[in-house]
């Protein structure tokens, strides 16, 4: 075990113990009214459980992603277990911790919190522009993160961490496109299936069907793995916190939601889901632009102001970082705004 965590489970054990704790500890199939026992070894390799923690002793053909499954509901949420007990494996012969509720959701820490960076491309491919990036550098991105132990995490997961209800990895990463160019089915989707990365691809319905644009075959396609995930860019992508010339405040509002409306019910006419985010387009956006996407219940709007977002990220103005086609690897590594230093002076 790590320093520590020995005297962490021992700790724990003997709460459970003096506490009656339950053997068997409430998971995604069992009620949190078990018998009561004392903290003792048994078949199932629970040694002692309350409403918070499970003390295990993990099983042979155990690992971490099935114990997350059995306690957590989820082979996702493996990293809670990992994070928790300072570790990437099981331990031989050790106990260790299932932290069954979220621990520090808002991820909030002594030197500082966590920010969430999420990044946006808009073309994959070999033209020579800042919005095109070539596919070897896209893949050496995607290479990166995962040698240096990023996790790419879906939009889904992040408004329960501005809830506070959720905690996400402390290196956690998201991956958008926007527009819906034909380049990211051909380069970046099989990249993204070979290192099982989910992404969110913001599309602006006019410009589907279009010579160089994806078809709604390509993106059924690619939506039926599981993790690609297709939202919101606009109707026409045009700049929505313009006013044409002598608009009235009834025909801007009534335009807004139009952009907004017609995109997600095309995107629910063509692939049965709700858009629940939006990408502005040129991601800028105004006040009414907001109760736009309110009115039409969106969850998020994104920007493309650079940066990471914390809990307390307001959830229509999400930061997004652009990454360019001249990005080299130091130059990506820095859109990577995992954490803020909290000034304590």
């Amino acid at each position: 075990m790590i320093p520590g965590r020995r005297l962490l489970v021992a700790m724990i054990a003997l709460v459970a113990a003096l506490t009656g704790c339950a053997a068997h500890p409430p998971g995604p199939d069992r009620a949190r009214t078990d018998t009561r026992t004392t903290a003792t070894s048994s078949r199932d390799g629970v040694i002692a459980a309350n409403p918070r923690y499970v003390i295990y002793a993990p099983r042979p053909e155990d690992t971490l992603e099935s114990i997350a499954v059995r306690f957590l509901g989820s082979a996702t949420r493996s990293w809670e277990i990992a994070e928790f007990n300072g570790i990437t494996s099981i331990p031989t012969g050790d106990a260790i911790v299932v932290p069954l509720e979220p621990v520090n959701p808002r991820g909030v820490r002594p030197n500082g919190y966590q920010t969430i960076p999420i990044l946006a491309y808009h073309r994959i491919g070999s033209r020579n522009s800042r919005m095109v990036l070539p596919p070897e550098k896209f893949e050496a991105q995607l290479e990166y993160l995962k040698r240096n132990g990023y996790r790419v995490i879906r939009l889904s997961d992040v408004p329960d961490f501005l809830a506070g209800k959720r905690a996400l990895p402390a290196r956690s990463v998201v991956i958008t496109f926007d527009d819906g160019h034909v380049s990211v089915y051909q380069h970046a989707f099989p990249l993204l299936m070979k290192y099982g990365y989910p992404a969110t691809f913001f599309l602006y319905t006019d410009f589907l069907g279009a010579k160089e644009a994806l078809s709604w075959p390509q993106i059924r396609e690619m939506a039926a793995t599981g993790l690609m995930d297709f939202q919101s860019h606009s109707k026409t992508h045009a700049n929505l916190s313009v006013r044409l010339a002598g608009e009235s405040d009834r025909d801007y509002r009534r335009r807004l939601d139009g952009e907004v409306r017609v995109a997600s019910e095309a995107i629910r006419r063509n692939l049965q889901v709700r858009a629940d985010y939006f990408a502005y387009p040129l991601g800028d956006a105004n006040q009414a632009v907001l109760d736009s996407l309110k009115r039409a219940d969106f969850t998020l709007g994104l920007t493309v102001n650079p940066g990471g977002n914390a809990f307390f990220a307001h959830p229509f103005l999400m930061r997004r970082t652009m990454v360019f086609g001249e990005y080299d690897l130091a130059a990506f590594e820095a859109t990577l705004q995992i954490a803020r230093e909290a000034d304590l002076r």
